[in-house]
């Protein structure tokens, strides 16, 4: 059996990861923290859409929905049992079956990719009004109440599995989600070298070619769809997790928005692009909400603008290009 060289960007990334999640704690407050810990969880969720649209070629509006899902999910699962583990699990398996059922009806629908679009955005809107229109003690599930607009206030945080009174300090759980961050990038990794994974990226490039090859494409698209839809559920449990809180805002379309423009900034087609674009991001945002410098929609809004005509493969394949030229200038013989 041949083994594939690992590339040293992979390496170089993974190393990185475990340097800030061993280091971090040891050099900032509890408050920065915790900031770490929600910056860490929203780049899981940019990596659900990086795999989705960056390498299936799928531009899913619906990340937010499978996110909320997530944290409605584990919200729900908490306040019932009162223990985290199996919260955690069904925030990732109840996204992924809804993901399933939905990219089952569009993919083998055969519809197209504007409609794809149109569907997974209405769908968004759909939980995002359908949970503010919860509120009232007649809607709960069990003993949880959704609280509709308001949201669910004081959720059980993770615990140590099999030991709900031993709740997870905050640099354990930032431990915990950095350990996620990193087996979630790996992970992707692993599965995009694999065959399945080049038959994906085959399947973006050219459906038609794959067919006539004998690959399933919808069955693949499908796959890489349910992968993207549990992935955002993990992302959505450790959010709700964080601020032990969620609200119907999770399905927003500024939630929605922020995913797409994370993955732009940082570039398609790669899995570091989308991580570094959300940190950026999420750290302008953080910025200008502190300082009040100006508007964080307006400055998204523009920034969005500015990659999309000026730098639209993104950050990371953009410097790919740029390294990539620089080494044949320099390989190029004197004249």
């Amino acid at each position: 059996m041949k083994l594939r060289r690992v590339s040293p960007g992979i390496v170089a990334t993974a190393a990185v990861m475990v340097a800030v999640g061993l280091g971090v704690p040891l050099v900032v407050d509890q408050f920065q923290l915790l900031q770490l810990t929600v910056f860490a969880s929203m780049c899981i969720l940019a990596l659900s859409l990086g795999v989705v649209w960056g390498y299936g070629g799928i531009l899913c509006f619906g990340q937010s929905a499978f996110f909320g899902l997530g944290a409605y999910t584990y919200a729900v699962t908490a306040v019932n049992l009162a223990e985290s583990t199996l919260a955690i699990l069904l925030s990732i398996v109840v996204p992924a079956v809804f993901a399933a059922l939905l990219g089952y009806f569009m993919f083998y629908g055969r519809l197209s990719d504007v409609y794809l679009g149109v569907i997974t955005l209405s769908v968004t809107l759909i939980f995002f009004n359908l949970m503010n229109s919860t509120a009232g003690d007649a809607y709960r599930i069990g003993t949880a109440r959704l609280n509709g607009f308001n949201g669910m206030p004081s959720l059980p945080t993770f615990n140590v599995p099999g030991n709900p009174g031993r709740l997870l300090d905050p640099t354990e759980t930032f431990y915990l989600v950095m350990a996620l961050l990193l087996s979630v990038y790996v992970g992707l990794h692993a599965l995009l070298a694999s065959h399945f994974g080049r038959v994906v990226v085959a399947v973006r490039e050219n459906e038609t070619r794959c067919e006539l090859l004998g690959y399933d494409v919808r069955l693949h698209k499908l796959l890489v769809f349910t992968l993207g839809g549990a992935i955002a559920g993990l992302a959505g449990s450790l959010f709700a997790n964080w601020g032990a809180f969620v609200s119907p805002n999770v399905f927003s379309l500024s939630t929605t928005s922020q995913i797409i423009i994370w993955v732009i900034v940082g570039g398609l087609g790669t899995l570091v692009g989308p991580i570094i674009g959300c940190v950026l991001m999420q750290y302008l945002a953080t910025e200008l909400g502190t300082q009040q410098l100006a508007n964080t929609s307006l400055m998204f809004g523009i920034i969005f603008l500015a990659f999309v005509l000026l730098v639209p493969r993104g950050i990371v394949p953009s410097l790919g290009v740029v390294r990539a030229r620089l080494s044949a200038v320099r390989a190029r013989p004197p004249a």
